[in-house]
């Protein structure tokens, strides 16, 4: 096969979607769900500027000259539906069975001000026998760093891809990535007076490419094309001259994740051998790979979610003899533990999406929520702490793009929703309040909400509030408990006054000593890894 090449293109081009003069609609917002509260703002009509719009014509090479100005905190005067908006697109009015298709996947940018997706719009009616519809698919912009989040189209001459990705920029533009005929095509997109600006910046020629998670900073994005028996990372985004071949790394990776805030050093799960390891990519060092994942010779260890603040690790591995989710702290010498609560054993599936930031040093207070899929169809939402040694499962708020949310600083978990009454909107609640127990604590299956862990909360309404954002739902926990792999901090060690923790250098998990330690149900897992 082929090596993948890099083409690169200049110039900008703006592009409408029919004409938008549409009346401004409100959006209503959506009734609460539980204890969630639900932030509603409005979709903004195409060719919508939130802040300068920026000239028509403006030429740029490798995302570097002609940066659209980043919108205001507010959301833009006379902003409307965006299905309103677009619903011109359609020959006429949609069924209300095609509005129903579910959205597309959202993704959130590294510090949590932008948001972007594939958005349905009114579906196009098909010519020809038997008629039908087919669902147009348009880029969107979500804001989500002001008071009240709203949401920009940005369609062009013609609809999107389904397989399209994009990718929110910390300035606002949208990063889309289009599959054309064997190579694919990356342009950065923003809101005009008219319509939507468009800027080329080149092409990879490659069979399969998948954009890498956002990179702290939001100024570059990177992809991963697999080859015949290497992985390449391009940075697609931010370059001087267009795509450029940051590096190859030896074996077939997939996922990625980020473990400084520098955008320097990246975790990929690497196939080679027959097994699936993690290793560290260090994009500043010719992209140097070390270790990072060993938890037994023949075990596939892949990385989940990693937080550079607090250095939490969460992990997937076969090492216990079956597949269980695990953590870590990156750079501890302490070995992996697998908690019982999260080996679900009633059918449900946990992928965790997101953990709370700014808390350095101390991983085991660091909240992460985790997608909780059931066996019948069934999703809800599940928060989880190292320390807290249960999962609480929460009912999803309505409209939930699943899978996708961010925590702030003070513990409070956003989740992004859209309904046919709210487009755009983010439902919030504050992290079940939980105590934070010691080893030698006796076992307790019962609810616990007497800690705090946010800034300025209240311990005695703690408890109220996290048993009504249950909603009944309950916890899953365990006798067996998972131990702190860091020894308690001081109650007034600084928290969130770090923003900028030193990174540490990833230590492979394999070769951390294993130390015993007095209670039931830790067992060494081939030597490295503790159950419970």
């Amino acid at each position: 096969m082929p090596e993948p090449t890099g083409t690169q293109a200049a110039g900008t081009r703006t592009g409408g979607w029919g004409p938008g003069g549409t009346e401004p609609v409100a959006a209503e917002a959506s009734e609460g769900h539980g204890a969630w509260a639900t932030t509603a703002g409005e979709a903004g009509a195409v060719g919508d500027v939130p802040g300068a719009a920026r000239a028509n014509g403006a030429a740029e090479v490798g995302g570097t000259a002609g940066t659209a100005d980043a919108p205001e905190d507010a959301r833009p005067a006379g902003a409307v539906d965006t299905l309103s908006a677009l619903r011109v697109v359609g020959a006429g009015e949609p069924a209300p069975a095609a509005l129903a298709t579910a959205p597309a996947r959202i993704v959130i940018a590294a510090d949590g001000s932008y948001a972007a997706r594939l958005a349905p719009a009114a579906p196009a009616v098909l010519q020809g026998p038997g008629g039908g519809g087919a669902t147009v698919w348009f880029p969107e912009r979500w804001t989500l760093s002001g008071p009240e989040p709203y949401a920009v189209p940005l369609p062009l001459g013609q609809p999107e891809e389904p397989d399209s990705q994009v990718q929110p920029m910390s300035d606002g533009r949208v990063l889309i990535s289009r599959r054309v005929a064997d190579r694919y095509v990356f342009s950065l997109l923003y809101p005009t007076g008219p319509g939507t600006g468009e800027v080329p910046l080149g092409a990879v020629e490659c069979e399969r490419l998948a954009l890498l998670p956002p990179a702290p900073g939001g100024s570059r994005a990177y992809a991963l094309v697999p080859g015949a028996r290497t992985t390449a990372v391009w940075l697609v985004a931010g370059g001087a001259f267009g795509p450029e071949l940051v590096t190859r790394v030896p074996g077939r990776c997939t996922g990625g994740a980020w473990l400084d805030r520098t955008g320097r050093l990246l975790a990929l799960d690497r196939e080679a051998g027959g097994v699936v390891k993690t290793v560290a990519v260090d994009l500043e060092r010719g992209g140097e790979v070390s270790p990072l994942l060993q938890i037994a010779e023949d075990s596939d260890d892949r990385l989940l979610l990693a937080d550079p603040d607090s250095g939490l690790l969460l992990i997937r591995s076969n090492a216990p003899g079956e597949y269980r989710i695990g953590w870590g702290v990156l750079g501890s010498t302490r070995p992996v533990r697998f908690p019982e609560c999260l080996r679900p054993g009633d059918g449900r599936a946990l992928v965790p999406f997101a953990a709370q930031p700014g808390l350095v040093l101390t991983p085991e207070t660091c909240a992460v929520v985790f997608r909780v899929d059931g066996a019948a169809g069934d999703t809800c939402v599940g928060v989880w702490r190292p320390a807290g040694r249960r999962l609480h499962l929460l009912p999803a708020p309505p409209g939930w793009l699943a899978g996708a949310g961010l925590w702030s600083r003070e513990g409070v978990l956003r989740l992004p929703c859209t309904t046919a009454g709210a487009p755009c909107a983010v439902a919030e609640v504050r992290a079940p309040d939980e105590e934070v127990r010691t080893p030698g604590d006796a076992p307790d299956n019962g609810p616990v909400a007497t800690a705090s862990h946010g800034a300025g909360r209240d311990p005695a309404t703690g408890a109220a509030r996290a048993a009504a954002a249950w909603g009944g739902a309950g916890g899953a926990d365990g006798d067996s408990r998972t131990q702190s792999p860091q020894p308690e901090p001081p109650a007034a060690e600084p928290r969130a006054a770090v923003h900028t923790p030193v990174v540490c250098r990833p230590v492979p998990l394999q070769q951390a000593p294993l130390q015993q330690h007095a209670g039931a149900g830790r067992v060494p897992v081939g030597g490295q890894g503790v159950l419970g």
